[in-house]
């Protein structure tokens, strides 16, 4: 796969914002707006950005023309999508790739927008950034500085290291591939579709409010899929929260996993849907050695 770098994000470029996904409190995201004008941003909004369809922040064909313009606008630099929530996988077979390919910027997102990071890696080659979100994470009064300074480093430089505060180690081992996941239930939902890279690749993944054994249907989904099993090289484990009482249960499906595929794996990452995140490059090369993962992209 020949991927695509976007260029970095600088002193007063202009951002998009839009909403794929779920519906936006048009509050919150004009308070993300006065965060970012005031580290000299210019903003540009999506003009369906605050309609609603039922759960879904407008109809597809208005979130779907939202993403469109802001990938042909010549004046913005990086897209970042409002919030999760559903609605990313309604459009992934409507998109223009070729749009994408030729008109590379930033895009920024996670939770339901894993989709479209992952779509655009397979179809357009676009690297991505699994990230914090304005709704969310970016508002004036409430704003984690590590995730704060963590985002904007990943969007200004061109390599970051991740590490894991609470590491733990179910396999060990050093690898090098690109980096490929998101929230573990939203890849699950890309199943059926031509969404698994070719090449060597890092599995991250977190998710929030599934139960143990809902966890473990996810990892078997993508464990039945020979292509995965092939080109996986090794895991990188995120949170898991709001989980069921039987939490003690996930150290033995991940050591089962690793004993399994005989790849390293790893946990304790601040891969998350929880306030104090990472920003992980979608199609960076990653090495991991000893639990650190140097990436470059």
């Amino acid at each position: 796969m020949k991927l695509i770098k976007p260029n970095k994000l600088k002193k007063a470029d202009t951002i998009a914002i839009i909403a794929p996904a779920g519906q936006v409190e048009e509050g919150k995201i004009l308070n993300s707006v006065k965060y970012f004008e005031s580290l000299g941003y210019k903003i540009k909004l999506g003009q369906n950005l605050f309609k609603s369809d039922r759960y879904l922040a407008g109809s597809d064909k208005q979130r779907l023309d939202d993403l469109h313009n802001a990938f042909a606008d010549k004046d913005v630099n990086a897209i970042f999508c409002a919030r999760g929530g559903y609605g990313c996988l309604r459009l992934i077979d409507k998109i223009d790739y070729d749009l994408i390919k030729t008109n590379p910027k930033i895009f920024c997102g996670y939770s339901d927008i894993t989709a479209l990071s992952l779509m655009f890696l397979k179809q357009a080659g676009l690297i991505t950034f699994s990230s914090p979100m304005p709704k969310g994470d970016f508002q004036p009064e409430d704003i984690d500085k590590f995730t704060a300074n963590g985002f904007w480093q990943a969007l200004t430089s061109d390599s970051l290291t991740i590490t894991a505060p609470n590491l733990k180690t179910y396999k060990k081992g050093d690898v090098k591939g690109i980096l490929w996941g998101g929230n573990l239930a939203t890849v699950c939902s890309l199943c059926g579709t031509d969404f698994l890279p070719n090449e060597k690749f890092i599995f991250f993944a977190e998710d929030l409010n599934e139960p143990v054994y809902k966890i473990d249907r996810s990892f078997r989904q993508l464990l039945n899929i020979d292509k995965f099993k092939q080109n996986v090289c090794a895991i990188v484990l995120g949170d898991f929260l709001g989980i069921d009482e039987h939490k003690e249960q996930l150290d033995t499906l991940f050591n089962e996993i690793a004993q399994e595929l005989n790849i390293p794996v790893y946990g304790g990452y601040q891969i998350t849907h929880d306030k104090t995140k990472v920003t992980v490059p979608i199609g960076g090369t990653g090495n991991l050695i000893n639990g650190i993962l140097e990436i470059s992209y």
